[in-house]
């Protein structure tokens, strides 16, 4: 009894203890919860439409469309910047976000059937725009589901037999994955698109309108004083006045997301006298190497080269355009002395190895052959070749290795992209380029042998094989220390923007302005590098310092000053660009009048001329499209409407306002265009530009309505 009355005595400490205990396993799953949420929220990249997106999901995006068209560009010869591909991603997944969520909303799907009908047709503009050869049909050049479904086959075959063939197929195989995607997205667009067209109607009225608006044509003699003829400073422009203009054209000032204003100074590390020396007599022994190397590859390597050795002949170009320029003016055989190209900051010399006529596109066949044994691998592929030579079908052998020994294109540039990724491919593409038609052969590379045929070789062209060693003009260590010292000074010693802009000039430096800096700009003054200045603005203060960021390949220093942040929204009248746009305008409209004023009771061109306006002819004036008044290199929209308006030989008193002057003018001729009225054609032609202006709307529409926000920034 004592005992159980001690633990009643304790019930109250159990209570608590107890209570306590629930307490911590519920703060517990709590505080992992916020935890989990915090995390999540470190990791939101942005919002569309009020979906978030993940940083991770974002990241992969981006790599499956960089790799998509990197494999495009590199078909049609092009190299765009990370950067450039980097904003092409972004756009593209901020228009399926603001498409997909207007699809669901109205219940638009697209299924898997309609894109293979799609796929099948061929005759989409995607499709028929996709450079890839293994996608073409060998004798129209154009895409063609077959051989779409034969390259998709062969992939899967290789996937299971070849895995060496597999890996150089899979890029394709990515590109081919990454298309469809986008092609089921562009569906999704065109039906919301389309769903748009059907609620646009014309009417014979319109039809008619839209006719005689494009076979009409007028000739006028046009009088004219332009604005810039009256000095800004003689139009007074009030406060009032700005207000009004401002509510008149306030919605072109709407900002989607927040934009702030800086100052920067930004220094850029360049080469002393003794840098440029030093690596000069680095770049003359690379030179005398090169001229008498047996093997150029290994001393363009050894030089550490902007550019290697490509090893197989090349088009002009596939060269840098420094390189490709001087190649005429060298003998074959010998290296040029070291020269300085100012433009891309580089030492360059160039050895011209051989120069030959070589097609530009191989068609090929080929059968891989593997063993247990290179012993093995060299019988059998010598009975393969044998019994092709001996008249065997090509297809039934490739069959029995499990491969289809499809015939294939291959152009120079692969061929170039090929031997970048492996030196071996080499071997393949010199025996390719000296093979003779139908001619087959057994080639031994690491991995096993090759039966190869090449069929038909076509656009033959002028090739080189050039040996480069392009080395940029760089600064030294000690060179970039005195640099960084002396800016780290000045910046430590002018801690506030109003000093900084005072003795920057004293000090060599300028400080440049940039009134519109958004997150999704990715970087400050398209500087490389800056995103930890571009963090700093946006956690910055107005009048906030910053100090010396390091940036670009860390050749360049940037110190930033905050002076002025406007939210989403309507930027106010108050900030500098809309006030100087808004007060354009005022000045605009008064110069106008007061244009207008010193023309009244004018009734002719003569009279004209005697009030100060100068004159011109503008012909083939049509209401379909604005005037263009060549004399001042202006298009004129109301100069259309007006003279179309106008009788044959009739003096237009009224005066016409427009963008660049105030216009008076003659009509000296009219006439009718050539052409029958059909009214379908011409009522589709009026739906269609309606269409046009309504697409225009609705896609600034959904703009503000995604609501976006951006914070790649923070994940750069």
């Amino acid at each position: 009894m004592a005992a159980i009355g001690k633990i009643r005595s304790w019930g109250p400490i159990l209570v608590g203890v107890i209570g306590l205990a629930l307490f911590a396993f519920v703060a517990g799953d709590l505080f992992r919860g916020c935890e989990s949420s915090n995390v999540a929220t470190k990791q939101r990249l942005a919002v569309v439409n009020g979906e978030k997106i993940n940083a991770i999901d974002y990241q992969r995006y981006v790599e499956e469309y960089t790799e998509a068209m990197k494999t495009e560009f590199a078909m049609q010869g092009r190299t765009p910047s990370d950067e450039e591909i980097r904003q092409s991603a972004w756009q593209e997944l901020l228009n399926n976000k603001m498409i997909e969520a207007e699809a669901k909303e109205l219940g638009i799907t697209v299924t898997d059937e309609e894109i293979q009908n799609i796929i099948n047709q061929g005759t989409n503009q995607m499709l028929l725009s996709i450079p890839i050869p293994q996608f073409h049909n060998q004798q129209t050049g154009r895409f063609d589901a077959n051989a779409l479904k034969q390259f998709l086959a062969s992939y899967k075959q290789a996937q299971q037999n070849n895995p060496q063939l597999a890996e150089q197929l899979a890029p394709i195989y990515k590109y081919w994955l990454f298309k469809e995607n986008q092609l089921k997205q562009n569906l999704l667009a065109q039906k919301y698109m389309v769903l748009l067209q059907e609620s646009v109607l014309s009417n014979p009225a319109e039809a008619k309108f839209a006719f005689d608006a494009e076979k009409q044509e007028t000739n006028v003699e046009l009088a004219y004083i332009e604005y810039n003829s009256i000095n800004d400073n003689d139009v007074k422009v009030s406060d009032q006045e700005l207000k009004a203009k401002y509510d008149q054209l306030k919605e072109r000032f709407f900002i989607p997301q927040e934009i702030r204003e800086i100052k920067y100074i930004e220094v850029k590390k360049v080469a002393s006298a003794a840098d440029k020396a030093d690596l000069r007599k680095k770049m003359e022994q690379f030179a005398e190497e090169l001229q008498t190397a047996e093997n150029p590859e290994q001393v363009v390597n050894k030089s550490q080269s902007l550019m290697k050795y490509a090893g197989v002949p090349v088009t002009r170009n596939l060269l840098p355009l420094d390189v490709a320029a001087r190649l005429d003016s060298i003998a074959v055989g010998t290296t040029t002395k070291v020269t300085e190209n100012t433009q891309d900051n580089t030492f360059n010399i160039i050895k011209l190895i051989g120069k030959s006529n070589l097609p530009d596109s191989i068609q090929y066949r080929a059968i891989s052959v593997m063993a247990a044994t290179p012993a093995e691998t060299k019988a059998k592929a010598d009975s393969v070749l044998t019994a092709l030579q001996n008249g065997a079908d090509f297809a039934a052998i490739a069959k029995k290795y499990n491969q289809t020994g499809e015939a294939e294109w291959i152009t120079g540039t692969q061929q170039f992209q090929a031997v970048s990724q492996s030196r071996e491919n080499k071997t393949v593409f010199d025996a390719m380029n000296a093979m003779a038609v139908n001619e087959l052969k057994n080639i031994h590379l690491t991995q096993g042998n090759i039966i190869l045929q090449v069929l038909d070789k076509k656009a033959m062209k002028e090739k080189y094989d050039v040996a480069v060693i392009k080395r940029t003009i760089d600064f030294s260590d000690e060179t970039s220390q005195e640099i960084y010292n002396k800016f780290n000074q000045f910046v430590a010693s002018n801690r506030n923007l109003q000093d900084l802009e005072k003795n920057a000039p004293k000090a060599g430096y300028i400080v440049r302005e940039l009134p519109m800096v958004t997150t999704s700009a990715g970087n400050i003054a398209g500087i490389q590098g800056t995103r930890d200045a571009l963090k700093w603005t946006f956690e910055a203060k107005e009048g906030d310092l910053s100090d010396v960021f390091k940036c670009g390949n860390n050749d360049e220093l940037l110190v930033v000053a905050l002076t002025k942040i406007n939210p989403k929204g309507h930027m106010a009248l108050s900030h500098q660009q809309v006030n100087s746009t808004v007060k354009a305008e005022v000045i605009k409209d008064k110069k106008a009048q007061m244009i207008i004023e010193k023309l009244k009771g004018v009734n002719s061109i003569a009279a004209a001329k005697q009030k100060g306006c100068k004159t011109t002819t503008v012909e083939q004036i049509t209401f379909a499209a604005p005037a263009m008044v060549p004399a001042l290199m202006v298009s004129e929209p109301a100069l259309s409407g007006a003279a179309t308006a106008t009788a044959k030989g009739k003096f237009s008193a009224r005066p016409i306002v427009g963008n660049a002057a105030v216009y008076l003018f003659q009509v000296t001729d009219k006439k009718t265009l050539p052409g029958k009225f059909e009214q379908k054609q011409y009522g589709q032609k009026a739906a269609m530009g309606e269409l046009q202006r309504l697409f225009q709307a609705i896609q600034y529409e959904l703009q503000r309505k995604a609501d976006v926000t951006d914070n790649r920034y923070l994940f750069m």
